[in-house]
């Protein structure tokens, strides 16, 4: 059953003092329609008399948490999410726009169909990434698109094992590794050859990143697998590091014998969605299965 909006959230990205009056128009819009309105820190101030609050707190709180940016800002927000299933409607301030549902021009159309009821709801898996050091647990991430074990500024292929369920997989030697939600299926992993998997298919897509072995191939594996990946390259130059980088954003600096989990976090992203337009996404901003003409 879809739930009554009456807190409305507005996150934003630090740029969002360049759209001042879009922002001031938005408020006053959701005031109109009497809904209480949580503005984050980036906001408050081009607000006059208003109150600002942490991230964290809007999207625990809002029923609907608007958020004013491109995908990399949806990124951002997604892993800042509690277990609160508060619904996210990304309006494009961006580039690519993605993962976003409408641009500025159609954000008061989106949001009148929204407070009729008259959307549904694009539930995404999030992945969820642990690293442990000689057993001991250092951190913990959350990912929206992936997590990405990839090189620094030293050219040398890494070593990898691969693990499911704590039985072996694979040994890859490779540039690096992309481990990919579906939703990340058309990111970073596709640049690297991996496949587009729709977002409701429940997987894990592994992806090497340029690998010593032309048998080395991309494979999508159950979600309700664990999958650990142990760094078998040992370093010793002091400017030659393995990273782990998740989302493309947050970076984690890996040494030898690290074990990295990945496993399907129990947290989801709920998108609040007018329209159906999966497809027309892959094709518009994909351009999915169009030939290049000269």
């Amino acid at each position: 059953m879809l739930k009554k909006i009456q807190k409305v959230g507005i996150i934003s990205k630090r740029s969002i003092v360049n759209h001042k009056k879009v922002l001031q128009k938005l408020v006053r819009f959701l005031k109109k329609h009497k809904k209480e309105v949580l503005l984050d820190n980036n906001c408050c101030d081009l607000i006059p008399k208003a109150e600002g609050y942490k991230k964290e707190k809007i999207l625990s709180t809002a029923d609907l948490s608007i958020v004013l940016g491109g995908d990399g800002t949806l990124l951002k927000t997604a892993r800042r999410l509690s277990r609160k299933k508060t619904l996210i409607l990304g309006v494009n301030f961006g580039n690519l726009g993605f993962l976003t549902e409408c641009h500025p021009d159609r954000m008061y159309e989106t949001l009148e169909k929204i407070f009729k009821g008259d959307y549904h709801v694009d539930k995404r898996s999030m992945l969820r990434v642990t690293v442990y050091r000689q057993g001991k647990k250092l951190d913990t991430f959350l990912a929206l698109n992936d997590g990405v074990i990839n090189q620094g500024a030293f050219a040398r292929l890494i070593k990898m094992d691969l693990e499911v369920d704590n039985r072996k997989l694979v040994k890859v030697k490779a540039d690096g590794l992309i481990v990919a939600t579906p939703t990340g299926s058309t990111a970073h992993s596709l640049s690297a050859g991996g496949p587009i998997v729709h977002p409701y298919i429940a997987g894990l897509t592994l992806t090497p990143i340029c690998p010593a072995s032309l048998a080395m191939r991309p494979i999508v594996l159950p979600h309700e697998k664990n999958l650990t990946v142990i760094i078998k390259t040992q370093r010793r130059e002091d400017t030659a590091h393995i990273g782990l980088t998740i989302d493309g954003q947050d970076t984690f600096q890996l040494q030898f014998g690290d074990r990295i989990t990945f496993r399907r976090s129990k947290r989801s992203v709920n998108f609040a969605r007018t329209r159906n337009r999966y497809y027309r996404m892959l094709r518009t901003k994909l351009n999915w299965g169009e030939l290049g003409v000269d």
